[in-house]
């Protein structure tokens, strides 16, 4: 009974003189380091019992009551809102939510923090400028983490409302995918900048690494001397994160840093430290269970003064000998400093870092939609991850997966337009005339279409004798079963620009996956030109596959035809034959059709010629657009044995093997109608040589008529354009190349 009163004497004496106790904990300061429990009723169950522990028991219970009470406060106060309904729409506008309990290491405000720290939009403001740059940095490296970066990039981008500066640690590869797409999509207030990754390989090459992110997987330890000496710091982020709120509300997290913490990390949500997942498992040194490098606020000054690189690398020397090699990458060393030092760490709340790898304690970190900050998908598995809400989770991130990147262009209201804006973009559209009729064609000419390069793996060996030449084409989805027929009749490599929408791009790219033929090559190279304008971009589509041309020469065709089996060698020996290295020529493939969908490929000419007699062939376009490749001469070609020279016609457009070098395709031309043939004419107008192959032969497959050569027989005002744009493009033609250019509009006046 005595015992009794005592605690409610001392109870009562607490809650009178609430102020002055929290100031005496305060100062008191406990700050041996344990592993907190990721929630309120863990934490009570863990309370210590008897004499001091009592006491600081009921210290802790009171403020938590106080915490609670004004969390209510604040929610009774805020008018009614309905839950979100799903994600990401919702959560980008609040993220109110129960209160969590914060894990503070050497942090004594961790509770205070738990209460607020889910309470984003009215209920607490970030603590962030409005224009203030938000710092990102990211290792990158290799095709497909290009691809999944862009996933993070959208989710950031979606929920952001400050300026963004993305600092990229890349191989050569990845640099080249992610400068394209930056470039290309023109986000406002975004900046990038890239660092090789290749240089600092030999900074933790040392280190022995089982991760299966290798060598790239280490390279976050040495931010501290890669990123620039005056950033101060910096959010670093896995390149399998999705955001599920503005990233500006963890950037505000670096306020709450005190005293020598200079890492924001969250506790690793598996038993990997405790080391008791299998017999004989023994993880690096860790303090409790450890913590995920997957999402990190580093504050840079104060690393650099802290020495920063000597004190990873003589942690890492000592474990390795014993340790032999990291499992985890740079989380086992990051771990391993903390465990000696660790006044380094401001814990963050769990929710900043919900790790979906098998067997976690992520559950614990939310009990709602809102709850949800970063979702990271830790595992070699990825969605595949077993995890009781992953059908949430997986819907998250494939909405953010195929959402529109072209509506992330938007601008930052207030804020001075700056990084990868469109001001000049915007200026050239300001002066054409948007009551020319034809102003929409005018203006395809100057859209920016957001561009991924190397969309899949991609390998290629130079050829030694230097005659190797890749085929170009271009397509859409609707063009995609081509792919496989036209990779069993080349085997050299292939550029192909394919316009999709974000959505398409991902039924690619399951479709890709799924094929034997196409995953058994890894010299086709794919470039995404992301859809945005109501014309089909064709001839910037070409322009961008051959751009991406690493052969000494070309085959530019179109994917719905077929060459002939043995055309790639063909070609190679052709281009000894004819000197091409040391001439201008273009290499006439003849072309033919069939409006079979069924067709037994002719093997050899003699057998083509068979079918053709047969009417089972024609030559392209035979019915339609005779003059399309009549000057080719197939009745010369019939017979002939040898190579032979024909010359420009009006309104000529074969298919033909040129040098890299040779001039691209006019952008004025979109969808259907002339844009074949104003290429051919600037080769004729640059003194080109046409000489038809004897022995080669392409075949055209049947299919639906497309969507713009059904607007051009339709549509009058459209065929009027397209005139008018064949007029202007003569005229340029004489102002470059002159009097020789006077021919091109005596042959269009004649035809």
């Amino acid at each position: 009974m005595c015992r009794g009163r005592r605690k409610f004497l001392a109870a009562s004496i607490a809650l009178l003189f609430i102020p002055a106790l929290t100031w005496l904990y305060l100062s008191a300061g406990n700050f041996q380091v344990k592993p907190l429990p990721l929630s309120p009723l863990e934490a009570q169950s863990s309370t210590p019992v008897g004499g001091a522990g009592e006491r600081q028991a009921l210290e802790l219970r009171v403020r938590a009551v106080e915490e609670e009470n004004r969390a209510l406060r604040r929610e009774l106060n805020q008018p009614p809102r309905s839950p979100p309904a799903r994600l990401p729409n919702s959560s980008h506008r609040g993220n109110q939510s129960r209160t969590h309990s914060e894990e503070g290491t050497g942090d004594n405000e961790g509770q205070k923090a738990a209460a607020a720290g889910n309470s984003s939009d009215c209920v607490q403001q970030p603590a962030v400028d409005k224009c203030e740059t938000i710092h990102v940095a990211i290792v990158c490296a290799g095709y497909n983490a290009s691809r999944d970066v862009v996933t993070l990039v959208k989710s950031v981008l979606f929920h952001r409302r400050n300026p963004l500066h993305f600092h990229f640690i890349t191989d050569s590869i990845a640099q080249q995918i992610l400068a394209s797409l930056f470039h290309t999509w023109m986000v406002p207030a975004v900046r990038v900048d890239f660092y090789d990754a290749d240089e600092l390989k030999s900074e933790v090459s040392w280190i022995p690494n089982k991760h299966y992110s290798g060598i790239y997987g280490l390279m976050k330890l040495v931010l501290t001397k890669t990123l620039p000496s005056d950033l101060q710091r910096v959010i670093v982020l896995d390149t399998d994160i999705t955001f599920a709120t503005d990233i500006a509300e963890l950037w505000a997290v670096f306020h709450k840093f005190k005293g020598q913490q200079v890492l924001g990390l969250v506790e690793n949500q598996s038993d990997w430290y405790l080391g008791n997942l299998w017999k004989n498992h023994r993880p690096w040194p860790a303090l409790g269970r450890g913590f995920n490098t997957g999402v990190i606020l580093l504050l840079l000054d104060r690393l650099r003064k802290l020495r920063w690189e000597q004190m990873w690398r003589l942690t890492a020397e000592r474990e390795l000998m014993s340790m032999l090699s990291t499992s985890l990458a740079d989380q086992d060393i990051f771990n391993a400093v903390i465990k000696q030092n660790p006044f380094l760490v401001h814990q963050l709340p769990c929710f900043w870092n919900v790790q979906l790898s098998d067997h976690t304690r992520s559950e614990k970190c939310y009990k709602d939609v809102s709850d949800l900050k970063v979702i990271h998908w830790n595992s070699p598995k990825k969605l595949r991850v077993k995890n009781k809400h992953v059908e949430f989770f997986r819907n998250l991130y494939l909405t953010f997966l195929e959402y529109d990147g072209n509506l992330l262009r938007r601008e930052l209201f207030g804020c001075p337009m700056s990084g990868l804006g469109q001001g000049g973009l915007q200026k050239t559209l300001s002066e054409l005339d948007e009551d020319d009729p034809c102003y929409e064609f005018r203006r395809e000419r100057f859209t920016v279409h957001r561009t991924h390069l190397y969309f899949l793996h991609y390998e290629y060996e130079p050829s030694p004798d230097h005659t190797d030449v890749t085929l170009v084409a271009q397509l859409s989805m609707d063009r995609l079963q081509m792919l496989e027929a036209i990779c069993k009749h080349w085997e050299g490599p292939i550029s192909l620009a394919l316009y999709l929408s974000d959505a398409e791009a991902q039924q690619f790219l399951r479709y890709a996956q799924g094929s034997e033929v196409l995953m058994s090559r890894g010299n086709v190279g794919y470039h995404i030109v992301y859809k945005e304008g109501q014309f089909y971009p064709v001839n910037l589509l070409r322009n961008v596959a051959m751009q991406q041309v690493n052969t000494p020469y070309m085959f530019l065709s179109d994917i719905d035809f077929l060459p002939m089996y043995g055309l790639y060698e063909y070609l190679r020996k052709s281009v000894v034959q004819l000197d091409m290295a040391n001439t201008k020529k273009a290499l006439v493939v003849p072309a033919f059709e069939t409006l079979r969908y069924r067709l037994s490929y002719p093997k050899s000419k003699a057998e083509l010629l068979s079918q053709l007699d047969m009417g089972t062939l024609f030559t392209f376009r035979y019915h339609v657009w005779t003059k399309g490749h009549a000057p080719t001469n197939f009745a010369k070609w019939r017979t002939a044995t040898t190579p032979y020279r024909v010359q420009w016609e009006a309104d000529f457009e074969p298919y033909v093997m040129v040098r890299r070098d040779s001039p691209e395709y006019d952008r004025r031309f979109v969808g259907f109608g002339w844009n074949k043939v104003a290429h051919i004419m600037e080769l004729d107008a640059q003194e080109y040589e046409f000489v038809v192959l004897p022995n080669a032969y392409m075949i055209h497959m049947p299919h639906a008529p497309s969507f713009d050569i059904t607007k051009f027989r339709s549509n009058k005002q459209y065929r009027v354009c397209l005139k008018t744009l064949k007029e202007e493009f003569q005229q340029n033609m004489s102002r470059r190349y002159g009097f020789a250019a006077l021919k091109y509009m005596t042959a269009e006046n004649n035809s």
